[in-house]
């Protein structure tokens, strides 16, 4: 949706975010009480600004598992999953959020993305019973934190997570919704959250050569034991004979630093110093409200799990997130 701007960016203290979150809320006005309201299971978070894709059909989760790489050709109603779809070399081309109803699966995927993925799926539909549609224009997608008590809107479709619920609802009802379950939460507290997790996000922790090994991905959202999809070589090769060129690690910033570091700054060794060759990049950076702040970024495999880093001028400390 070209121009996207959330109807719940009129609530009291909202402050636009930024690309790739543009169209929905940054902040409401205090970003750790958000953040404490989120840990804490109340309040939610509008996603509205994400795309939602529907495929319908007899055939739909064989013809999906074919595609996807995760094993979803037995996809219970209501069992929430996650998938990419890979380029024929394995590279990440889309990540996917999905569950289904029984008649119906719904994803929710990056904002803008919807054109490319429903493309795709077109052009592989052939002879099966399917039917794609992007319906971002009519269903938005919220999220309710892990914990909240909040009853479900009546006939949505719900997608239960670990660390929450994802709501599909029509767009008309955004309004109701706000007033039913806040408070009102941005996604700054959302994102922040994330990187605590450890969950990585399509077009922040991935470039256009990102293989799934590299993130973790491996454990939510490929299976291991099913072929039958583009890219299935390169991922059981890595995962068979080698590893992966790259690795996501979490970074502890040093907190005395005003700024936080970009999407994409350097990743250098801190003896190496600011002109130091560059080993990885900083994917996303956040304000958390127990741990200060914080980072992902993606490194070469060999950098030392121990080593001290820099991530663009700021001094960090880091943790594994995926094996050297």
């Amino acid at each position: 949706m070209p121009s996207y701007s959330s109807p719940l960016l009129s609530l009291p203290g909202a402050v636009a975010a930024d690309e790739p979150d543009a169209g929905v809320a940054a902040h409401y006005g205090d970003l750790f009480r958000e953040q404490r309201s989120l840990a804490a299971g109340e309040g939610f978070v509008d996603l509205s600004h994400r795309d939602v894709v529907t495929v319908s059909g007899d055939d739909r989760l064989s013809w999906l598992h074919l595609l996807l790489t995760q094993h979803v050709a037995e996809l219970a109603p209501g069992h929430a999953t996650e998938a990419l779809i890979l380029s024929a070399k394995g590279h990440i081309e889309h990540a996917l959020y999905l569950v289904d109803d029984g008649t119906t699966t719904w994803l929710h995927t990056e904002p803008g993305a919807a054109g490319a993925l429903t493309g795709y799926l077109e052009s592989m539909k052939f002879f099966y019973r399917v039917e794609v549609a992007d319906v971002t224009a009519a269903f938005a997608v919220v999220h309710l934190p892990a914990g909240s008590i909040a009853a479900d809107p009546p006939g949505a479709v719900v997608r239960q997570t670990p660390y929450g619920r994802d709501v599909f609802l029509p767009r008309e009802e955004l309004p109701a919704f706000a007033a039913a379950h806040g408070p009102a939460v941005g996604v700054l507290a959302f994102e922040a959250l994330r990187v605590e997790g450890h969950r990585p996000r399509l077009g922040r922790e991935t470039d256009h050569r990102t293989i799934p090994h590299e993130l973790g991905w491996l454990d939510t959202a490929v299976h291991l034991h099913k072929g039958c999809y583009r890219g299935q070589e390169t991922v059981a090769r890595v995962h068979n004979l080698g590893r992966p060129p790259r690795r996501l690690v979490f970074l502890h910033l040093d907190g005395s630093e005003v700024r936080l570091p970009e999407h994409g700054a350097p990743v250098r060794l801190a003896a190496d110093g600011a002109e130091g060759r560059a080993l990885g990049f900083v994917t996303t950076s956040a304000r958390h409200h127990e741990l200060g702040p914080i980072a992902l970024a993606l490194v070469k495999r060999n950098v030392p799990v121990d080593a001290e880093l820099l991530a663009g001028d700021t001094p960090a400390a880091q943790e594994a997130v995926v094996e050297a």
